[in-house]
């Protein structure tokens, strides 16, 4: 079983791609944890995690759902991080939380994508997005045939910085950078629920018909990048930025 967790496609794009291979259906986490569904997980002969990197770790809100979550039976678990640039030492991270729901750890694989964090950093243009879409369609069809075959996926080579970002600089992410508070919306917006509705921790409400957020985030930039009208900007750092959502 695939599951997959994304906040503007990227991962669901490839988490449907290895589903074509594997002939296996692609579960959408967000729905799952919106609703704070933790029902068990029914013996399977592997599961397959298709998930964003989130400072060279999976997201935090990914890895308390799979704690929480049953499996019950054995299960050979891949791992499939779709990245900006990469995923640092986050092998060890996912390896100890095998460990702890026993299961056995059958590698991870690096899918470089296009950029998503506007709340930091630039998205592409379209174009240049759809090459880098294209570029990484290979690598996941390579992955997915090792899952498909049963075979660990190849280790991943760790430099001191990649312990360093995902060990020390993950730890200062979340309560530095992790916040919703710079998030509004300008007054071109229509009032139409759809950032509410994409948000998977239920931190965006309508209130007189203009979203707030609160303050369970995870920055996954579904509400920002999904706006129809562009109406929500992240303080000064996404003005004038293009937004991002999968191009295919």
């Amino acid at each position: 079983m695939i599951f997959y967790f994304s906040g503007t496609g990227n991962s669901e794009y490839a988490a449907k791609q290895i589903s074509e291979v594997l002939g296996e259906p692609a579960v959408n986490l967000n729905d799952t944890i919106k609703e704070k569904e933790g029902t068990a997980v029914k013996p399977e002969e592997r599961l397959v995690f298709v998930v964003p990197t989130y400072a060279w770790r999976i997201p935090r809100l990914v890895e308390a759902w799979i704690q929480k979550v049953r499996f019950e039976g054995t299960h050979k678990v891949y791992f499939v991080m779709t990245c900006g640039g990469g995923i640092g030492n986050a092998e060890k991270y996912l390896q100890k939380l095998c460990e702890q729901k026993h299961f056995t750890y059958m590698g991870c694989a690096e899918i470089v994508m296009p950029e998503n964090y506007i709340a930091m950093y630039p998205a592409p243009e379209e174009m240049e997005a759809k090459m880098i879409v294209t570029k990484a369609v290979p690598e996941i069809r390579k992955t997915a045939e090792y899952i498909r075959d049963g075979r660990k996926l190849p280790e991943i080579k760790i430099t001191l910085q990649d312990k360093i970002k995902s060990g020390i600089i993950n730890d200062i992410y979340y309560p530095v950078c992790v916040h919703a508070d710079k998030f509004y919306a300008k007054d071109n917006c229509i009032g139409c629920g759809k950032c509410e509705k994409a948000c998977p921790l239920n931190n965006v409400k309508l209130q007189d018909n203009r979203p707030v957020w609160g303050t369970r985030c995870t920055h996954c930039m579904a509400c920002i990048c999904g706006c129809p009208v562009e109406a929500i900007e992240y303080g000064k750092k996404s003005v004038g930025q293009p937004r991002y959502q999968c191009p295919v």
